[in-house]
């Protein structure tokens, strides 16, 4: 058996048995803007009507985990409840001009890069409490980032099962195949989280992996 289907194998089995138990604690995970709180806002919207919270183009806007508990979710037949954790983008370092060049003054940026910052930290120890984590990344952009590959490689160090949400498919130049390409050991779904483009299938994926 070759190594990536030996390794697809096994995070099938994770999969299968992690998520027997009542209610899997999963984490949204990935860079800033790939449209995290978006994927997580449709998808608390889509099964209880309610939402997550706010979404922006300023980078970094989501600064705290925000968890929401008891999202069930069904799909051909499979039913799985989720508790869905939002976390803030994750990077290797925050600017405060990137905020500076979204309007803000230099001491807000400042102290937007600082809570940035800590909200980073934040999301990483909150992998050592999670069941599993749907990552979620821009279509539009090179997946070999140095981000996306240290994310990837801190997950499967922890053995944590991975589901990755190629989003922004309702632009042109999306490209999902290069995602694919690029982690082939691991599922993946091509969505829009913003207009719902695919999202049943992801629900499907969800509900077989977690369920």
């Amino acid at each position: 058996m070759g190594f990536i289907k030996k390794v697809k194998k096994n995070f099938s089995s994770i999969f299968k048995n992690l998520f027997k138990k009542k209610t899997a604690k999963i984490g949204i995970y990935g860079p800033p803007n790939a449209g995290k709180t978006t994927l997580a806002n449709r998808i608390i919207r889509d099964w209880t009507g309610d939402a997550m919270g706010a979404v922006s183009n300023v980078p970094h806007e989501t600064r705290r985990a925000r968890r929401r508990e008891g999202v069930t979710i069904q799909s051909n037949g499979s039913k799985v409840t989720l508790d869905i954790v939002d976390t803030p983008g994750l990077a290797t370092k925050v600017d405060f001009h990137e905020f500076m060049a979204h309007g803000l003054e230099e001491e807000e940026a400042k102290r937007r890069a600082k809570e940035a910052t800590e909200g980073i930290i934040e999301a990483v120890k909150w992998l050592d409490d999670l069941d599993g984590v749907i990552l979620v990344m821009d279509a539009t952009e090179d997946p070999f980032t140095q981000v996306n590959v240290t994310v990837i490689g801190n997950m499967e160090a922890r053995k944590l099962p991975l589901l990755i949400a190629a989003n922004k498919i309702d632009l042109p130049e999306s490209s999902p195949a290069r995602i694919r390409s690029a982690f082939p050991q691991h599922p993946l779904v091509p969505i829009s989280a913003l207009d719902g483009q695919n999202i049943d299938t992801l629900y499907e994926e969800i509900a077989d992996h977690f369920g």
